[in-house]
Order: structure tokens, then sequence, then C-alpha cells
């Protein structure tokens, strides 16, 4: 198996086993941490497995470049087409890092509310424990964050990235994004992302700093009947 065809499982049995809960057939990311889950593959005592990941009343991400396969006793609540790019060769550092800062435990809070304002993706009260995450303050606001997300051997995800709406045209997402994938190149890791297939803005703007169309995604959000 590609592993970037499965990124969620990939990261779940690696470098996020310990925030993740399951077994050998389905897993999915600790409540508080993600609602990302996958199954190993597209097999039904898998499909099985993943469904008594999603407790009732709660929802499940899914994302892979395989067609997805609603388990029995699950239903589809949306499905949207993404894309994922890979940056093929490493990116050097901005110019610009004045204003760059590291974000930890004690941001938490401002991490989160800024993500439920713009909704770059799922982001729960500790999903900055999934990687590194690194923001830019005006006027002592967190004004824009990127980070990591799913990590496994050898690629590490760019996510996160974010802009509060009163900062928005002035190149603080490209500068933190740029900052996050040199990041990711300097451990010698290759850094992908995904984005919309419909957002024609945001994947300019991950060309335009070296990323390349790697594959087409699928998307789904899934709950109980």
């Amino acid at each position: 198996m590609i592993l970037l065809d499965r990124p969620v499982w990939a990261s779940l049995t690696t470098h996020h086993a310990t925030l993740s809960q399951g077994d050998d057939l389905a897993r999915r990311y600790l409540p508080q941490v993600n609602l990302f889950a996958s199954a190993r593959d597209d097999a039904g005592e898998a499909l099985e497995r993943l469904a008594r990941l999603v407790e009732p009343g709660g929802r499940a991400f899914i994302l892979q470049v395989p067609t997805i396969r609603v388990p029995p006793g699950l239903v589809e609540l949306k499905r949207a087409r993404g894309v994922q790019m890979v940056a093929r060769e490493p990116l050097a550092a901005p110019p610009e890092q004045d204003g760059i800062v590291a974000l930890g435990e004690a941001d938490a809070p401002e991490m989160l509310a800024l993500a439920t304002l713009t909704q770059p993706g799922p982001f729960l009260p500790q999903t900055h424990r999934m990687g590194r995450f690194v923001g830019i303050r005006i006027d002592g606001r967190l004004a824009a964050m990127a980070g990591e997300r799913f990590r496994f051997p050898g690629h590490t995800e760019v996510s996160g990235v974010c802009t509060h709406p009163d900062h928005r045209g002035r190149g603080l997402a490209r500068r933190l994004s740029r900052h996050v994938a040199a990041a990711i190149a300097a451990r010698g890791d290759t850094a992908f992302l995904h984005a919309w297939a419909d957002n024609a803005a945001a994947i300019a703007l991950y060309r335009s700093l070296g990323f390349t169309l790697r594959a087409e995604v699928d998307v789904a959000v899934l709950a109980h009947r």
C-alpha cells in the first residue's frame, strides 16, 4: 500500500499511534484530538470495525485516494473531492522570519478560536498535539497560524493554515505555509498537503510554493443511521 493513498491510516498506525484508538483493522483519533478515522483497507471486516469506532451521535471524517465505501450501519452526511499535493523538492525557509512564533499548549484556546472562526478543517481542543504549529501575532492577537497534521515515516502534512478575516491579503498564510514546509524538509521529511478540489486560490498558492498535484482524494463525513 502506498502510504500517501491512505494518509490517515498511515499516521494512526505510526507517529500518531499514541493519539489513537482502535485495532489493526481500523483506528481513529482520540475524540479531543481529531475526527479523522480510517480502515486498513476496504474489506468487509475492516469496515465493520471502523463503524464500531463511531460513537452514536458522533461523526468520523474519512480521507483517502481510493473511493470511500460507507460501512454497514453508517450513513454519509457529506462527500467532496479534494486534491493531495506534494513538495517534490525541499522548500527553503521564507526570507522573512520576523514575527513567526512557535505555538504550544498555552496558545491552544486561541488556536481553537481561530480555527473555529476560519474552518481550515476539523480542529478540536487537542488538535495542536498532532505536530508543530507556528503563528503570527498582530497587536497581541493570533492573526494567522499553520502547522502539521498527518505524519508517518518520510512524510508530514502541512495543515491548519488559516488567517483571521481582519488580516487577510497580507501574505501571512504564504509565509507560514512555507515556514512549516521548510521545517519539514529540514528534518528530512517530504511535505504534503490537502485542499478542496474547487479551491482554486489555495491550489494556486501551494503551486507557487513548489507543491505539485499527486492525486485526487475522496473525503466523507460518516455517522450512524
